[in-house]
């Protein structure tokens, strides 16, 4: 993590305010929230390249609830599913405080679909 400390800022307030947004509300709307900034936003690449890596990582959660979903027949899947959300969670704070930081941030465990 030191490493993202001697990265250069990116992006303006705006972009820095629309990439905390994609990760924040990635929370609470699922894949939605990051979808829209993503598709919506032009001229920001800071703001874009952010919303994507939202949206690639809550993608990747929405198939983990499903398998955790699947799995919950055997008990196991229950402790996955807590684990999930505790994780998406924990992902998506460091991604916005970097993000108000001007940091880029690429999210650990995320199945990179968009590229």
């Amino acid at each position: 993590m030191e490493e993202n400390q001697n990265q250069p800022q990116q992006g303006n307030q705006n972009e820095r305010t629309m990439a905390i947004l994609s990760h924040i509300l990635g929370f609470f709307t699922g894949f939605i929230a990051p979808l829209i900034i993503y598709l919506v936003i032009n001229g920001q690449p800071y703001a874009k390249e952010q919303a994507k890596e939202a949206l690639n990582f809550q993608i990747t959660v929405i198939i983990a609830m499903i398998v955790s979903g699947i799995l919950s027949v055997v008990i196991v899947g229950l402790f996955l599913m807590a684990l999930v959300i505790i994780l998406d969670v924990v992902f998506c704070v460091i991604a916005a405080v970097n993000a108000s930081k001007g940091i880029d941030y690429r999210y650990p465990i995320s199945i990179r679909l968009i590229k």
